[in-house]
C-alpha cells in the first residue's frame, strides 16, 4: 500500500471487501476521506457541466450567433489540454484542487475568447471595417495586450505556488495552480495564433 495514492488503495480495499460473503442482514459500507472526496468530485462535475452550459448560453445571448458561440466554445478544450498535460508532467494525480483548477481555467479561456471575438464584431459593426484579413489582424493586435496581461498576471501570481511544490498545507493550492498555469499557456497560444484564422 505504501507509495500509492488514496484512490488506488481505497478502490482495492473496496474490491476485496465486495468479494467477501456476509451473513444475511450485514453489508459493507465505505466511509471516510475517500468517500467524501468522491462525493465532492461528483458534485463538482455536475456544477462544472452547469457552468459550461451557462457559459455557452451567456455567450450566445451576447453574440446571437451559434457560429460565433461555437468558435468561442471551440477554444475551451485547449485550456483543458494544457491543464491535463501539466497534471501529467507533475505526477499525474487528479485531485479536487485539480478539478477546481480546470473549472477556473475554463472561465479564463472563455473570457479571452469572448474578448477577441467581441472586438472583431465591434470593428465590423461600429467602426465599419469590412470583414476580412485586415479586420482580424487589427482586432487581434488590439486585443493582444489585454489577453497577455490577463495570462501573465494570473501566471505570475500562481508561479510561487508551483515552484514551491507540494508541501504540507498546499494540498489544494498546488494542483490548482499547476492546472491553471498549464491551461493558461495552451489557451493563450490558441487564442492568439489559431482563433484569428478560424
Amino acid at each position: 500500500m505504501q507509495g500509492r495514492d488514496l484512490g488506488a488503495v481505497a478502490t482495492e480495499i473496496e474490491t476485496r471487501v465486495r468479494a467477501l460473503e456476509f451473513e444475511r442482514g450485514y453489508h459493507p459500507e465505505f466511509l471516510g476521506e475517500f468517500a467524501a472526496r468522491q462525493e465532492s468530485t461528483r458534485r463538482l462535475n455536475a456544477l462544472s457541466a452547469l457552468a459550461f452550459l451557462g457559459i455557452v448560453l451567456v455567450v450566445y445571448s451576447d453574440f446571437q450567433s451559434w457560429r460565433l458561440t461555437l468558435l468561442v466554445v471551440f477554444t475551451l478544450p485547449f485550456a483543458l489540454v494544457g491543464g491535463g498535460l501539466a497534471v501529467f508532467l507533475t505526477g499525474g494525480v487528479l485531485s479536487l484542487g485539480s478539478l477546481v483548477g480546470f473549472v477556473t481555467v475554463l472561465g479564463i479561456a472563455a473570457r479571452n475568447g469572448i474578448m477577441l471575438v467581441s472586438h472583431y464584431r465591434h470593428l465590423e459593426d461600429l467602426e465599419q471595417v469590412a470583414f476580412g484579413r485586415e479586420l482580424v489582424q487589427r482586432g487581434s493586435e488590439e486585443r493582444l495586450a489585454p489577453i497577455l496581461m490577463t495570462a501573465l498576471a494570473t501566471g505570475l501570481a500562481l508561479l510561487p505556488l508551483v515552484v514551491s511544490g507540494l508541501k504540507p498545507g498546499h494540498e489544494i493550492e498546488y494542483p490548482l495552480a499547476v492546472v491553471i498555469l498549464g491551461g493558461l499557456v495552451t489557451s493563450t497560444l490558441f487564442n492568439l495564433f489559431l482563433l484569428p484564422p478560424l
